[in-house]
């Protein structure tokens, strides 16, 4: 497995601009080999044109990157030997059979045909497509779809792959398989450049995040870093006896009261100590919430915070009850 000071994608003040708009304004990405690197960003903040660029489709309007340790601009064959690209939209062939459409990128590849079919069935077994090899992809489901591009972009046996909003439209299930593989990938020693508007997605298998807006990087780090950036945590106490609220709420005065709800908002980061800290009180206080809520920083909250606002981004929940 590549050792984590082995650099796998590398850009410095990489530039984009369609006719008077600019998209790109000087992005620089460092991203370990063997990690998954997730950007997020609003609609339109330029995501898939980073995808573009360092995956050679196309040509950046200034700066510099290099994937797998080649000029992108200078040697693009040889990026292009290294990665694999899965788009927003599938490039699975409906015509054909799901077998079929991994034995033509084999040939794509220039595999010899008893190792193609020998890659080809490894892959159609590994993603859970074996019973449905024969079949027509027009017959699959989204999910299936997915795991066959992936499969697919996997026969070259890449070491990087982009993987741009690669669970948008599926269901629940499909994406939690999907994030399954995607970890599994990186196990192997796979680097994930991954392109997301699932904050939850790159909560839950990002190593590093960046936050894409008005053409530049807005934040960059570990998910743990980020959240650590945004104000906000609190504990939220919600009481059905108005009596119990006022005694709580004349005794905790650094709470925020909401009166029609007889709730109480009291800042905290949500560590064991503080929580335990207000039960004690609660109780020795004499004082019973009908619902206690915990809320601590998360990357939607990132999000809103560096991009104006939760308009493009799918609803999160962000509370657990306790």
């Amino acid at each position: 497995m590549p050792t984590s000071h082995q650099i796998a994608v590398s850009a410095t003040g990489l530039r984009k601009s369609y006719g008077d708009k600019t998209v790109l304004d000087g992005i620089d990405l460092r991203i370990p080999a063997g990690s998954v690197f997730a950007l997020l960003g609003p609609n339109g903040a330029g995501k898939t044109t980073v995808v573009k660029i360092l995956s050679t489709l196309v040509s950046a309007g200034g700066g510099q990157a290099h994937v797998a340790g080649h000029d992108i601009a200078a040697d693009p064959q040889a990026v292009r030997s290294a990665i694999g690209v899965t788009g927003q939209f599938s490039a699975v062939d409906g015509l054909i059979t799901g077998e079929e459409n991994m034995l033509l990128m084999a040939d794509l590849h220039h595999l010899p045909k008893p190792e193609g079919r020998r890659i080809a069935a490894d892959l159609l077994e590994r993603f859970d497509l074996s019973e449905a090899a024969k079949k027509p992809a027009s017959t699959y489901s989204g999910g299936m779809k997915r795991r066959l591009d992936i499969a697919m972009t996997l026969v070259g046996n890449p070491r990087i792959i982009f993987l741009d909003e690669p669970t948008t439209g599926l269901d629940p299930r499909s994406r939690h398989t999907m994030w399954q593989i995607i970890r599994e990938l990186v196990a192997d020693g796979v680097t994930v450049f991954l392109t997301t508007q699932y904050l939850e997605e790159a909560d839950e298998l990002a190593d590093r995040v960046a936050v894409l807006n008005d053409g530049k990087i807005a934040a960059e780090g570990t998910p743990e870093e980020l959240k650590r950036r945004v104000p906000g945590g609190h504990v939220r106490l919600r009481f059905t006896d108005p009596a119990a609220y006022h005694r709580a709420a004349t005794a905790l005065n650094e709470a925020t009261r909401d009166d029609e709800a007889l709730a109480l908002q009291i800042p905290s980061a949500g560590s064991q100590r503080e929580l335990r800290s207000l039960l004690d009180w609660l109780d020795s206080a004499g004082v019973e919430a009908d619902e206690l809520t915990v809320h601590t920083p998360d990357l939607d909250d990132v999000f809103f915070a560096l991009t104006g606002g939760p308009a493009t981004v799918p609803h999160q929940p962000k509370e657990n009850v306790r």
